[in-house]
């Protein structure tokens, strides 16, 4: 918890806010996962099992659900966009490396920012997109009104929202994994991670560079798979599921321990 409470410090949320959004995610998971016969729980079994005054848990209750796993729209549309410019012809020249594009489809026609919105979104004007998007530092516009895409997954650069949806999104489903393979009897979600703890800083900046760019390689190519099984299950009747795969790196000083042999 210690990363999350000096996020919430940094930003201004105090112990008394955090301790009441809480109540509301115990009330909520109580609610829906530990029903007896599948019944719902009176106020006074979920009080019993969270420790939430019944008061609260009244309220909370009454209040509806304010949980909500999706990500906001502009990031989803933006993720989908990404994804096009970086593997769809004519936007890419090869899987994983976005062309620059005219912005207007006056100049660039169908190989043009503007054409590239419109095959996601009819919905939505490419300007609006494209001020957004120099707004958080996704793309750039150079002196000859061609935009470059700066990010190769939709992570923005400035917009603090829309990072800590993400930062929502990939912790929950990392913990969903964590948990299920520490408490399920099921099959395990794939966790695994390396630790070394006496690397100088010169080979930490030598791995950050090897995983920052073969590790968006795989993510890429995990990502194509994705996008051609899901083409591929357009026309069955299965039940749908979605999936996260993520990557990370992490580095702090080394607490002083005895020289290592």
């Amino acid at each position: 918890m210690r990363p999350l409470v000096r996020l919430m410090l940094r930003k201004g949320v105090t112990y008394t806010v955090f301790a009441d959004l809480l109540k509301e995610v115990f009330v909520d998971v109580a609610d829906r996962e530990f029903r007896l016969d599948d019944k719902a729980a009176s106020d006074s079994r979920i009080s019993l099992l969270t420790g939430v005054h019944r008061k609260d848990v009244r309220r909370l209750r009454h209040e509806g659900d304010n949980v909500s796993m999706a990500l906001p729209e502009n990031i989803t549309l933006g993720a989908q966009l990404v994804n096009a410019w970086t593997n769809c012809a004519p936007f890419c020249k090869q899987a994983g490396q976005a062309l620059p594009l005219p912005r207007l489809a006056s100049v660039g026609g169908e190989v043009s920012f503007d054409a590239l919105v419109a095959q996601v979104s009819t919905d939505i004007r490419a300007r609006v997109v494209l001020d957004e998007w120099l707004r958080l530092g996704v793309v750039q516009l150079d002196e000859q009104d061609c935009v470059h895409l700066q990010a190769q997954a939709f992570v923005p650069q400035k917009g603090f929202d829309e990072k800590a949806a993400y930062l929502g999104h990939n912790l929950h489903d990392h913990a969903c994994a964590a948990v299920h393979n520490l408490t399920e009897q099921a099959q395990p979600f794939f966790e695994r991670s390396v630790h070394y703890d006496a690397l100088s800083p010169a080979s930490v900046e030598a791995l950050r560079e090897v995983v920052a760019r073969e590790g968006m390689q795989t993510l890429l190519d995990f990502s194509r798979l994705a996008a051609d099984l899901e083409t591929q299950d357009l026309s069955s009747l299965d039940p749908r599921q979605r999936i996260t795969i993520g990557l990370y790196f992490y580095t702090e000083p080394t607490s002083p321990t005895a020289p290592h042999s």
